[in-house]
């Protein structure tokens, strides 16, 4: 790494590029290996709090940077793996240089290690399933894996026309519930007409699915097995899949009160699914407000 005496005498925007890229090279590596080493976490701290004092930083970086600097040093002093503290103040070193430097950190870019995720500690609801219609982005289809299966979906399917699960961006969204939540796709719409529901399930359905004019969250009956189907980012549910849950379930929506009126479709398939589990565990007689 470049001595701090030298990387304190660069012009400053070739400071801030210098000292990004180290930080952010110390975060990377630190999530590889679970480790920081005293020499570099010395290292750091005294860059941390070597900028803290650069005319660029506003007030509020500065006490953040000076924060880092502290708790870098602490961990110099401290033979144990980093723990939260440390890896925060490396964090907040990073956003801070990125920043400085108009660069600015992607959901991709974070390098907390998700660890292996270990199948027998998955407590499914049976009958929990999933549809991803047409969802396009890497990143929704592994946002919307991660809420499946955070709130216990038994299996997950995709149409013929979703994104990759195994796309890299889809993985680091998913944080390898990919490879615990069972799932399949489909090799043709199985809802066109005359064609079976694909898979050796006893029975399809029932259906329902995340769509505007339907049954307000807080009112929809949350069945205790059935399908909810989730359509793609930009036309919603295709007509026949919204055909089949309107003659089955129907439809659950969400209601908006901003400007906007409507939300990504990985979180409203979160919080779908979060309402789902939740009536799925609620105590008998409770009744939601």
């Amino acid at each position: 790494m470049i001595p701090l005496r030298k990387l304190a005498g660069l012009p400053g925007p070739q400071r801030l590029r210098k000292a990004a890229n180290i930080a952010v090279g110390a975060q990377r590596q630190l999530a590889v290996s679970g480790r920081l080493e005293a020499a570099e976490a010395e290292y750091l701290g005294a860059l941390a709090a070597l900028l803290a004092k650069d005319e660029g930083v506003s007030p509020a970086q500065a006490v953040a940077l000076e924060a880092a600097a502290a708790a870098l040093a602490a961990r110099e002093a401290s033979a144990s793996a980093p723990g939260k503290e440390t890896r925060r103040a490396l964090a907040i070193l990073c956003h801070i240089l990125l920043s400085g430097t108009g660069r600015h950190q992607a959901d991709w870019d974070f390098t907390e290690p998700s660890g292996a995720l270990d199948p027998s500690k998955r407590r499914p609801f049976p009958g929990m399933r999933v549809y991803l219609e047409d969802i396009r982005s890497p990143f929704n289809v592994g946002a919307m894996f991660r809420a499946a299966e955070s709130f216990g979906a038994e299996k997950l399917w995709l149409s013929p026309l979703c994104a990759d699960p195994r796309h890299k961006r889809a993985q680091r969204t998913a944080m390898g519930c990919v490879d615990v939540l069972p799932w399949e796709r489909f090799s043709h719409d199985p809802f066109a007409e005359g064609q079976p529901w694909p898979c050796p399930e006893p029975e399809a359905g029932p259906f329902f699915t995340l769509e505007t004019g339907g049954t307000p969250l807080a009112c929809f009956p949350f069945p205790p097995r059935g399908i909810l189907i989730a359509g793609s980012e930009e036309l919603g549910v295709s007509p026949r899949a919204l055909e089949a849950a309107d003659s089955s379930l129907g439809r659950v929506t969400i209601p908006a009160f901003g400007a906007k009126g409507s939300l990504n479709v990985s979180v409203a398939f979160g919080i779908v699914m979060q309402a789902w589990a939740a009536a799925l565990t609620k105590p008998p007689g409770l009744r939601y407000p």
